[in-house]
């Protein structure tokens, strides 16, 4: 599937952040990283090559700072200008999902927390222009006080935001997996005879253990 990653935000230079993911999206294949601010300094949205962004990727991501319980001011735009009840059957069937980054612990946004709303209730608008469009809303990915991580932390985040970006519903163990096997392939085309061998190994043992879990899966079955 091809993934349309539209990014908005006002000062991405100044937002570590930003440069994290946009660093993440560099080496994943069939991903366009669409900036709005840098693609119009001045506004002015071309109606129609958006539209044609749409329609010629099957996964559409937003990705945007909270800004008072919304996106930065320039994706509003966009959608006001580029969406179009007349695309409904031309766009159906498409996945659409959120990236949200809020400075607030995520404990905060829950009845009882600072923010009394959750993240999903935020985002309420954009699961009902999925709606509209008949997409796919998949899960949001939220990420609460980036700065605070620790490189642990950063790196965990950095496999889950390429997965969501790569696989969108398709979440399964075995999905997951074979990604990893993928991205196991792909490092090692860059790597001395020694460290391939290495990364065969643990693909090899990768392998080995989805096979084992689909042996358990299938067992499982036969039980029920």
């Amino acid at each position: 599937m091809k993934t349309l990653i539209i990014l908005s935000h006002p000062d991405v230079s100044g937002s570590s952040t930003q440069q994290f993911l946009m660093a993440a999206t560099q080496t994943l294949e069939n991903v366009t990283l669409h900036h709005l601010e840098k693609y119009y300094p001045q506004g002015n949205i071309n109606r129609e090559y958006e539209q044609t962004l749409i329609a010629d990727h099957d996964r559409i991501i937003f990705q945007f700072p909270l800004y008072w319980y919304s996106s930065p001011a320039t994706l509003k735009e966009w959608q006001d200008v580029v969406l179009d009840e007349k695309k409904i059957d031309d766009w159906q069937g498409k996945e659409f999902g959120i990236v949200v980054i809020a400075g607030v612990a995520k404990k905060e946004y829950q009845a009882g927390g600072r923010e009394i709303f959750t993240m999903d209730e935020l985002m309420r608008p954009y699961q009902a222009v999925a709606n509209k469009f008949k997409w796919q809303y998949l899960p949001i990915f939220g990420i609460y006080q980036f700065a605070y991580m620790t490189e642990s932390c950063k790196q965990k985040l950095l496999i889950r935001y390429q997965q969501y970006i790569m696989l969108g519903n398709s979440q399964s163990l075995a999905d997951r997996m074979a990604w990893f096997q993928h991205q196991l392939t792909e490092v090692s085309r860059t790597k001395e005879a020694s460290v391939q061998h290495k990364i065969d190994l643990i693909k090899e043992q990768l392998q080995a253990n989805q096979e084992e879990l689909e042996m358990l899966r299938f067992t499982l079955d036969e039980l029920e």
